[in-house]
C-alpha cells in the first residue's frame, strides 16, 4: 500500500537530549494514524519536523512521495495542519480567515468553507476571541478540510473538548477519508477517540518508537 508520509531515522538533539531518536514512522494512503505519548515524549517535534518547521539532526521525512524539504511549497498546497491553539489572530472573523487562505491556496474552495461555517453554526462577523474553545476548533477543521488537502495533521486538537463536539468533529473526519486518497495524522492524548476511529496507533516515549499497532 502506497505511504503518504514516512520517516526514517528522525533525529533531533537539544543538546546532550535526544528529542527525536531514530523515528520510523509511515501512514498508508487512506487511514486515520494514531500517535500517541505523554507529555515531552516527541509527538509535536515529529510533528514540527513533518511541517518543516523543525529543523532535524539526521533522517528524511516524504510526504506525498516527496522529500519535505526540496518540495516543501508543493507539498503544502496538499496538507493541512490543526492544532491545540489556533493560529488565526483573535481580532479576525470567520470571513477574514477565509480571505487569508483563499490568498495561499490554489485549491481553496470558498462554497466548501461556507458549507462547514454552516454545518458548524459559526458565525461569521463575530472576532474569534469571542469564540469558544469548541468554536475555534470547528474554525481551524473548516478552513484546514476547505482547500483539498490529502493529509490532515492534528496535534492534540481534541484536548480539552467536551465529548459531544469531540463526537461531532470525529464524524467529520469520518467523511474526510471516504475519499481514499486522504489520510489523517492525529496526535491526541485522548485514547478513547483513536479507539474509534484509528487504523493504526503508534506510542511513542522519550523521542523513541516504542509499539505500533493495527
Amino acid at each position: 500500500m502506497e505511504n503518504i508520509f514516512e520517516t526514517k531515522n528522525l533525529c533531533k538533539y537539544y543538546g546532550k537530549f535526544k528529542a527525536l531518536d531514530g523515528v520510523d514512522m509511515s501512514i498508508p494512503k487512506g487511514s486515520i494514524y494514531g500517535f500517541v505519548g505523554k507529555n515531552g515524549a516527541g509527538k509535536t517535534t515529529t510533528i514540527r519536523a513533518l511541517l518543516n518547521i523543525t529543523k532535524c539532526d539526521a533522517g528524511s521525512i516524504k510526504l506525498l512521495g516527496l522529500d519535505h524539504i526540496q518540495n516543501e511549497y508543493k507539498i503544502k498546497e496538499h496538507i493541512a495542519a490543526v492544532f491545540d491553539e489556533i493560529p488565526f489572530h483573535e481580532g479576525f472573523n470567520a470571513i477574514q480567515v477565509g480571505r487569508m487562505f483563499r490568498g495561499l491556496y490554489s485549491g481553496w474552495d470558498e462554497k466548501k468553507y461556507s458549507e462547514y461555517l454552516d454545518r458548524f453554526s459559526l458565525p461569521r462577523k463575530k472576532k474569534i476571541a469571542k469564540f469558544s474553545k469548541g468554536m475555534k476548533m470547528k474554525l481551524q477543521i473548516s478552513a484546514a478540510l476547505s482547500h483539498g488537502a490529502r493529509l490532515l495533521v492534528m496535534d492534540e486538537a481534541t484536548t480539552g473538548l467536551d465529548p459531544v463536539v469531540r463526537n461531532e468533529i470525529l464524524d467529520i473526519f469520518r467523511e474526510y477519508l471516504q475519499d481514499e486518497e486522504n489520510s489523517i495524522l492525529m496526535s491526541s492524548h485522548i485514547t478513547s477517540d483513536l479507539d474509534k476511529i484509528a487504523d493504526c496507533v503508534t506510542f511513542i516515549d522519550k523521542g523513541k518508537i516504542l509499539l505500533t499497532g493495527y
